[in-house]
């Protein structure tokens, strides 16, 4: 025994070195040869080592057998000489004597076949590595199948799966690319199980129970049913396996289906959809899809037969879930649920590489397309693979230098994977494979979409049937009545499906008297938001960019009535020579629609800070400085960063942490560009379309649009046509490219100061308080989680590894991350952060501001006027002070109402036109007794910012590809 398993490791370590090193020879030679003989060399190659990789297999059978029918499914990214050759096994491999069955028959079921069966066919039906199947007859007339497992192949199938382990290590260690591990470290797990065929009859059973095989229906899924058929088992021992027998067609033979008239576009399909279902729905999966486990039934409508479910892979239901969400989050391109995906099913990354994970999430899913176009890209799928490596490489590099300098180390850019996942994508490959090879199409996205939303919308609180539970709200101890009830309010809000994740804060009189969350993360993220989760909220970020110029102004660092070009040099060009910032405040700078045609053409432009300002200092106004307000949609925010970093030379995040975040405590919730570390909390929005065009039409019934001065022109659609560059046909669709685009991590992290703002709502409120009072910063709430407790900068801040002191009783990293929360605080103590006792002018522009802005528009300096509907906007301050603040895009809002000493912030991740966002308002006024903005006080009406699409780049995404971020 133990020269025969010397022999058979020398045929398996010869075989794979001889391959090796021709290839590795070939690599060499082609540097020097034209690119005619390199393509002749490469074909040869091929071909010479698939038929010495064949030889091998047969010769060895046992484990290789099932690799070698694996790689014959690989017409997607196998050279085509390999998938031919190795094609070969999924036929038939050479019979074991009949001896050596009928003994293991008569051990097992404790007769022989002639005294068991009515007849048994001496010529088996096919011989695959582990097992060979016999037809047969019962006493009683049934026709079934006897599946035999070979003598001996229990200690061939544990020697090969070592050396097939030591294979793997070798080529790691000369290949580092090339490491599949974590996929032979689950295999050695697994596929011992299917030596054991008592498991593969209980597999089978569970199996067609899921999919409700035998009653012709399927109970547990009513939304697509999946007609596929399954054996029935009749017998089973350790060894032995008697199951019904099914009449059918080999998968593989091509020329049989097409005689047929198979649809093998529906057949691959049906084929997909019943593993979709496994996995999503039932949590439990035949791991081993090879197209030697399928038949197709000789009979219209011409079923798939699954058979063989000795390899099987259970998911627990949080599993399940995982991969759900990692399905749709890839279509979705939500980069947010995608990490929090890879955390819940184990996978660690330890290096920041959202991008790069995307990139191979999707190249996983990707549409299968026929063999040869798939062969015809393996090429640049290959080059790009290698760039991605490089990428990742050089972070990694880059990382260590880092780690090395503090005195620690890192490791490996993957630090767990799952098995869950191996056997995941191992599936998806196997079925791609056969895609490939029957030359049909498959969009994996789409056939399994609805299958993984099924499981994520069950079981948990996105369910609608669940928005009844106490869960959906947080029911922590209210700080008010008021609050108490507004929970109420929005519970039924969501079950109302107005709602898909909020946040709530209010203060009164510099106290917190709401600070509420409810709702999930986002569409396909079933976590719960909470008080410091952060909302990507559109314009409202304009209000703090003008806060932090208001506070460059109280320091003297800028003056609103000077022009643009002191500060910015290169502006004063082309007609902007006279615009003051006091017009870039009062969006009267004539720059409204600058940048719109590059942005149409590539709008990722505005991701590039650098970019964005320089093109924008050669534009020339459209219309003349000072004379009309125009709503900035996205210039706004590039005019006032601009500004700020040249006059003080610091850059704007910086400013930022140095005059807001700092002061206010509010480290770790208030970001305009998120750093790396804090994707775990990000809300992700969701849009649904058909709510919008209902609110819309609500819109235009309920109210006629109110006169917003020179922004309010035209009807609204009208307005939404102009604002997101739509010519003709539905704009409402336009709207639906921004959560796209608005929830990848490449706009997420850009500077973008007028539209990618990510707050709580409480670090929003507290910041209103403030301005609400002309600076006093309000103390800090008794909030879990504390009001900045988090790291603001976390991948920075983060100590790598080290040794701790024996009498150390905490922790390194929370030793530093105490510092590092403190810092910003301790550099800015908590006093008065404006000293112009005519702040809350300033902010309006009254009083002896009057002169810097519209009077009777909704814009003062930066902020949107909110009067009430018995104010006039252009009031001096003795009448009372008007509410200002900022909405955004899609809901969110925050302001304060200095008479009242009253701020509020409200965050939504489920766009809407304003409406939700004003009935909450609304409740809240109206329980406090305070008079309601005008924007929110009756049914429809909302802020302008509320009802327009702002983003002039929506119609642009709508038409192409962006950067390839729209590939899925």
């Amino acid at each position: 025994m133990g020269r025969a398993r010397f022999w058979r490791q020398m045929q398996v370590f010869t075989t794979a070195l001889s391959v090796f090193l021709d290839y590795k020879i070939l690599q060499k030679k082609e540097k020097w040869s034209k690119t005619e003989d390199v393509d002749r060399a490469w074909e040869r190659t091929h071909e010479k080592n698939a038929e010495r990789v064949l030889k091998t297999i047969i010769k060895l059978e046992g484990l290789w057998v099932k690799l070698g029918q694996y790689l014959s499914t690989r017409a997607d990214v196998l050279p085509e000489a390999y998938v031919k050759c190795l094609r070969q096994l999924q036929d038939s491999l050479p019979p074991r004597p009949l001896s050596e069955v009928y003994r293991t028959i008569k051990k097992e079921l404790g007769n022989s076949p002639d005294e068991l069966f009515a007849s048994f066919d001496d010529v088996p039906l096919a011989t695959a590595s582990i097992a060979q199947v016999h037809r047969a007859e019962t006493k009683d007339g049934q026709k079934v199948v006897v599946k035999v497992q070979h003598d001996g192949i229990k200690a061939v199938i544990l020697q090969d799966l070592k050396n097939a382990l030591t294979i793997v290590k070798w080529l790691a260690w000369a290949e580092p690319q090339y490491d599949f591990g974590p996929v032979m470290d689950e295999w050695c797990s697994e596929v011992p199980k299917e030596l054991d065929f008592n498991l593969e009859a209980e597999n089978t059973t569970k199996v067609a129970q899921n999919l409700d095989i035998h009653n012709g229906g399927n109970s547990q899924f009513s939304g697509d049913k999946v007609d596929v058929l399954l054996p029935e088992v009749i017998q089973h021992t350790e060894k032995v396996l008697v199951l019904s027998y099914m009449d059918g067609v080999r998968l593989s033979d091509i020329n049989a289906l097409e005689t047929m008239g198979v649809n093998k576009q529906v057949l691959v399909e049906t084929i997909t959809r019943s593993y979709a279902h496994q996995i999503f729905i039932d949590g439990f999966f035949n791991a081993d899809p090879h197209p030697g486990n399928f038949l197709v039934s000789k009979e219209a409508p011409f079923k798939p037969i699954l058979l063989d479910f000795g390899l099987t892979k259970s998911l627990t239901f949080d599993k399940k879930q995982a991969l759900a969400k990692l399905l749709l989050a890839c279509a979705e391109g939500d980069y947010a649920s995608l990490l929090s995906a890879f955390s819940e099913l184990g996978l660690k990354l330890r290096l920041d590489i959202p991008e790069e994970a995307m990139e191979v999430t999707n190249f996983f899913f990707r549409r299968s397309v026929p063999a040869k176009e798939s062969r015809a890209a393996l090429q640049q799928m290959t080059k790009e693979a290698e760039d991605r490596r490089k990428r990742v490489e050089k972070k990694l590099q880059e990382q260590q230098q880092e780690a090395e300098e503090k005195g620690g180390h890192v490791r490996n850019p993957v630090d767990a994977f799952p098995g869950d996942a191996v056997f995941f994508m191992r599936v998806l490959n196997l079925l791609r494979g056969m895609s490939s090879m029957l030359d049909t199409e498959v969009v994996y996205l789409e056939l399994m979409r609805p299958f993984a939303e099924a499981t994520l919308f069950s079981g948990n609180i996105l369910a609608d049937r669940n928005l009844q539970q106490e869960n959906w709200i947080r029911t922590n101890v209210a700080n008010s009545v008021v609050e108490e009830k507004l929970r109420k309010f929005l519970k039924q809000m969501g079950t109302q499906n107005r709602i898909l994740g909020v946040q709530v804060c209010a203060y009164k009189d510099g106290k917190v008297i709401i600070d509420t969350a409810g709702g999930v993360l986002g569409k396909y993220d079933p976590r719960p938001v909470e008080t410091d989760s952060l909302f990507p909220v559109f314009s409202v970020t304009k209000g703090v960019t003008a806060g932090l110029l208001h506070r460059l102004a109280d320091q003297g660092k800028i003056n609103f009535q000077e022009k643009v070009s002191t500060y910015w040099k290169e502006f004063g060009v082309n007609g902007k020579e006279e615009i003051t910032v006091a017009q870039v405040l009062n969006h009267t700078a004539g720059l409204q629609n600058a940048l719109s045609s590059t942005l149409q053409k590539n709008p990722m432009i505005m991701c590039n800070w650098k970019d964005t300002l320089n093109l924008l200092a050669q534009v020339a106004p459209e219309s003349v400085p000072g004379k009309e307000q125009q709503y900035h949609t996205l210039t706004y925010g590039w005019l006032c960063g601009a500004i700020a970093e040249k006059a003080t030379g610091k850059s704007f995040q910086e400013l930022l942490e140095e005059f807001l975040v700092g002061p206010l405590q509010v480290n770790g919730e208030f970001y305009v560009g998120i750093p790396p570390g804090v994707e775990s909390r990000l809300a992700s929005l969701t849009l649904d379309l058909d709510d919008l065009k209902a609110s819309l039409y609500k819109l235009a019934q309920t109210r006629p649009l109110e006169s917003t001065g020179q922004m309010a022109n035209g009807g609204l659609e009208e307005r939404l046509r102009k604002a997101t560059g739509t010519m003709e046909g539905d704009v409402t669709s336009s709207f639906a490219t921004l959560p796209f685009l608005f929830n990848t991590l490449f706009v997420r992290r850009a500077i973008i100061p007028s539209a990618n703002g990510h707050f709580s709502a409480r670090a929003l409120a507290r910041y209103y308080a403030m301005l609400a009072t002309g600076g006093n910063v309000p103390p800090l709430p008794s909030s879990e989680p504390p009001v900045g407790s988090h790291l603001h900068n976390p991948a920075k801040a983060t100590p790598v590894s080290r040794k701790k002191s024996k009498k150390a009783k905490v922790p390194a990293v929370n030793i530093e991350q105490k510092n590092e929360v403190s810092t910003l605080a301790e550099k800015h103590p908590t006093t008065r952060l404006f000293s112009n006792p005519q702040i809350l002018d300033a902010f309006v522009g009254r009083g002896q501001y009057s002169n810097l802005a519209f009077q009777d528009t909704r814009f003062g300096l930066g902020f949107m006027r909110m009067g009430s509907r018995d104010q006039d906007l252009s009031s001096s301050v003795t009448e009372g002070s008007l509410a200002f603040g900022h909405s955004g895009l899609g809901g969110s809002t925050a302001f304060c109402d200095p008479t009242h000493n009253f701020s509020i912030a409200v965050t939504l991740n489920k766009m809407n036109v304003g409406d939700v966002t004003a009935d909450i308002v609304r409740f809240v006024t109206s329980q406090l007794g305070i008079p309601c903005p005008s924007q929110f006080s009756g049914s429809g009406d909302v802020g302008v910012e509320m009802t327009i699409v702002e983003m002039p780049i929506a119609s642009s995404l709508e038409r192409e590809e962006v950067g390839g971020i729209t590939e899925i």
